[in-house]
Formats: C-alpha cells, sequence, structure tokens
C-alpha cells in the first residue's frame, strides 16, 4: 500500500470511528435537539434532495444533533495545514451521521485534509475501488469515496503559486455496505456536495475546479 492510499485509509477509518461522538457540554441554557433530520443535519448540508441521498445510505431518517462548528474547524485545520509549509497534513471532521438507535457500525461521515503532491496520480485502489474524472482525481468504493482538489483562495497567501490541496472522504456505514451498480456514484455524490461546501467557504477560485452537479462519469 502506497503513503496515499494510506492516508487515505487511515482518515476514512478514522472519520467513521469519530462520528459517533455526539455533542458535549457548552454551556449556556439554550437547550438542543436531541436528534435531527436528514436536512438539518451537519449543520443543513444536506438541504433539499441530497436529504433523501442521505436517509438511503444510512437507512435512518433521524440523526443524533453533534456541534454545528464542523465546517469552522475544517477550514481552520486546513488554513493551519496549508500554513505549516508541510507537503501534506491532517484536517478534521465537517460531518457526523450517527443515526437514532443505531450502534457504531451504523455511523457515517465526511472529513477533510490535505494531501500530498504525489497521492494524485496513485492508481492503486482498495478493493472495489474506481476512478471519476471529477476534480484533480475521484475515486470510490461501495463503501466510501475521494475527491481531491485544489484552491487558490484570497485566504491562502501564495495560493496561485502553490494552490491548497484538498482531500474529502466520505465512509459509509459498515452495516450499510450496498454493492447496487450505483453504490459508488452515490458516495461520490455525498463527497461532492460536501467539497462544494468547502470550496464556497474557502472562497476557491471556480469551486476549486469543481462543478455545482456531481459529474459521475468514470475514467477510462
Amino acid at each position: 500500500m502506497g503513503a496515499g492510499q494510506l492516508r487515505r485509509a487511515l482518515c476514512i477509518t478514522g472519520l467513521v470511528m469519530a462520528v459517533g461522538v455526539g455533542a458535549t457540554g457548552c454551556g449556556g441554557e439554550e437547550k438542543t435537539p436531541d436528534y435531527v433530520s436528514a436536512e438539518e443535519v451537519c449543520d443543513g448540508l444536506f438541504k433539499g434532495p441530497l436529504a433523501k441521498t442521505i436517509e438511503s445510505v444510512t437507512g435512518a431518517t433521524s440523526f443524533a444533533w453533534t456541534n454545528p462548528d464542523g465546517m469552522d474547524r475544517v477550514v481552520d485545520a486546513l488554513k493551519a495545514g496549508y500554513e505549516s509549509g508541510h507537503r501534506w497534513a491532517g484536517g478534521d471532521t465537517l460531518c457526523r451521521l450517527s443515526p437514532e438507535g443505531g450502534g457504531r457500525t451504523s455511523r457515517a461521515g465526511i472529513a477533510f485534509s490535505m494531501y500530498a503532491p504525489q497521492d494524485v496520480g496513485d492508481l492503486r485502489l482498495p478493493a472495489g475501488g474506481r476512478l471519476y474524472t471529477m476534480g484533480k482525481q475521484s475515486e470510490a468504493t461501495p463503501m466510501s469515496a475521494s475527491l481531491y482538489f485544489e484552491c487558490v483562495s484570497p485566504q491562502f497567501k501564495g495560493s496561485k503559486e502553490r494552490p491548497m490541496r484538498i482531500i474529502g472522504n466520505f465512509g459509509r456505514p459498515k452495516d450499510r455496505e450496498q454493492n447496487m451498480p450505483d453504490s459508488r456514484e452515490v458516495n461520490l455524490t455525498v463527497i461532492h456536495a460536501a467539497s462544494v461546501a468547502v470550496a464556497k467557504k474557502l472562497q476557491c477560485e471556480n469551486n476549486g475546479g469543481l462543478p455545482e452537479k456531481p459529474v459521475l462519469k468514470p475514467r477510462t
């Protein structure tokens, strides 16, 4: 397994293990809900038609409420990684999907980090993996999807010469593995939506080269 593959595997495994952590006490008197719908989970990331996709992927319509600051944590982690000057850097979890009444194997999640230049072009995929044309590189298996893109933004000094390299990873619930013909494309659709949201938050030029709607064309 190459270095890029190892980082991807660790990221996907780590985020799925971590996503079950619920909200911690934040002080104050405001009461937060215990559970929210697919349209409300992850700070409303999946409003609209994508909510049905999330319900299909997880087999649930109600999810544990978690702290809604995932986007801010991801942005801060990416900025810190970029400013460190390292070729790659760890990020943070954007979205936790913990179905009501579910156990550890029913959890899913999305995380972002900074990838190394050599990770793009590493075509040794996990079992069941397939490459797609979206972004700098995109790949999906029946259980996961990864999307690589570059960001030139006024938030990153010098990014015109050295773009921020971002990878988004989505891990499907272990108890919801689906070998249906479109399972890879569904996973890629989920990580595309999250990646576009991150690109917009970072003010990436041209959304980091990502289309507004997912392009699910396999790479030949």
